[in-house]
């Protein structure tokens, strides 16, 4: 929703929005901005008389300003309805979608195409850090846009993809997420095969073939040419990592190897960078310029952000909330920094994981940490300490009684990776904050 009120701000529009709780980065890119954020949702927020209402999923029925909304017949569209509508039309779309990766592989692909000369506009859940900037409306037909299977609005249940009518379409992976809206797996495979169905024939999917889920869903259907990336023989682009480097090899059909340095670390890495390179070279970019793109990619905010070393201890923060994701970012540092200890700081904050449904994968997501060290606000349905039984952990209720713990705990050569999709109450700043108090 940030993306969408800069997009509208290049646009020429006057800004205004509400939320709750709004948190950096996204908080200081609208301050920059200039747009007035209101907190909360009364109905005192319309009185500026507004030509439309871009309404957002966390937004129901009960709140005041939606009852007022409705009551005088406001023109109100979700924001991948807007999107669609105002930005997206006439442009060669290039979308990213998949449970995991998102984030950071619709940056990677934003850069390759800028990079080349291209001028993309895009639309991106977290702030490159190439671009220090969210969106942008672009010079060019290309458009890239991080494709969410969450749902629009509270009047629009499809998943925001559904809106955005991709030409270059890439799928990372699929599993099971956002438990608030789906029933199950089959149900988000239902929404990614109407996403297939809006690709025209001369489009191009680009997915992973190490994701079984992924084969499972293109067999209900697929209308446009598929290319595949992943780690196994007999993908189109197969990726060969080595553990602990930041590099890989690429092995194309029936092409030559080529090898791609890059500064962010990880085998998931690898094949975000992988896929966003084949829907680059969909664009038109040869493969040897999106090498050269890639070697100056510098990452996206909170997405394995690495934060710097205080009395000797690394910091990275990580937008981490899924059990994989958790595996994936862990596996990385880990690989990365084979000798030191990993002290993982963790909320787990997400609709999902506060309902359960991931409760029973903690224990081997968290494994590789030397020491787990988990934030449990109040808000969860089951045990933190039940779920969490196999694994070296200490749990707290109390934010500042948890970096009591953490700091306690530290030793020079330590290397701290945060983990949640939220602001945990700016612990990473308080962190840093307190080692730092140290060196004076």
């Amino acid at each position: 929703m940030g993306g969408i009120a800069r997009l509208a701000v290049q646009m020429g529009h006057q800004v205004t929005g509400s939320d709750m709780n709004v948190y950096p980065p996204m908080s200081t890119q609208l301050q920059q901005l200039g747009i007035e954020v209101i907190e909360g949702y009364d109905s005192a927020q319309l009185d500026c008389h507004p030509d439309c209402i871009v309404v957002g999923n966390v937004m129901t029925r009960g709140h005041e300003v939606i009852e007022v909304l409705l009551e005088k017949k406001i023109p109100m569209l979700s924001g991948p309805q807007w999107i669609k509508e105002n930005v997206l039309q006439d442009r060669w779309v290039l979308a990213v979608a998949g449970t995991h990766g998102k984030t950071t592989t619709t940056s990677m692909l934003a850069h390759i195409l800028d990079y080349a000369g291209l001028e993309p506009g895009f639309l991106i859940g977290g702030i490159p850090l190439n671009f220090e900037q969210s969106a942008r409306l672009g010079q060019s037909p290309f458009f890239v846009i991080e494709a969410d299977e969450y749902d629009s609005a509270f009047f629009d249940k499809r998943s925001k993809f559904i809106h955005y009518q991709p030409r270059t379409v890439i799928l990372n992976n699929l599993e099971f997420d956002h438990a608030d809206i789906f029933r199950d797996l089959t149900d988000i495979k239902r929404q990614f095969h109407h996403l297939l169905k809006l690709i025209p024939q001369t489009g191009k999917c680009i997915f992973n073939d190490d994701d079984q889920n992924l084969i499972d869903l293109l067999a209900m259907g697929c209308w446009c040419e598929r290319e595949s990336f992943g780690e196994q023989n007999g993908s189109d682009w197969q990726v060969q990592s080595t553990i602990g480097s930041s590099g890989f090899n690429i092995l194309p059909i029936g092409g030559q190897p080529m090898h791609c340095e890059m500064n962010q670390l990880g085998r998931h890495n690898a094949s975000n960078a992988m896929a966003a390179m084949a829907a680059a070279r969909h664009a038109g970019v040869s493969l040897e310029i999106s090498i050269e793109a890639m070697s100056q990619f510098a990452g996206v905010k909170r997405r394995l952000e690495y934060k710097g070393c205080y009395q000797g201890i690394t910091i990275y923060d990580d937008f981490a909330h899924h059990p994989t994701e958790i595996e994936c970012t862990l596996e990385a540092v880990c690989d990365h920094f084979p000798d030191k200890r990993i002290v993982v700081i963790f909320e787990p904050r997400s609709n999902t994981m506060q309902m359960g449904v991931h409760a029973d994968s903690l224990n081997h997501a968290l494994s590789r940490a030397s020491k787990s060290f988990v934030y449990d606000c109040g808000d969860l349905d089951w045990s933190l300490s039940t779920a969490l039984n196999n694994v070296e952990c200490i749990i707290q209720e109390n934010i500042d009684d948890l970096i009591t713990h953490v700091i306690a705990y530290l030793r020079e050569d330590d290397v701290v990776l945060i983990l949640s999709n939220g602001g945990f109450e700016g612990l990473c700043s308080k962190l840093i904050e307190t080692l730092q108090q140290f060196s004076k």
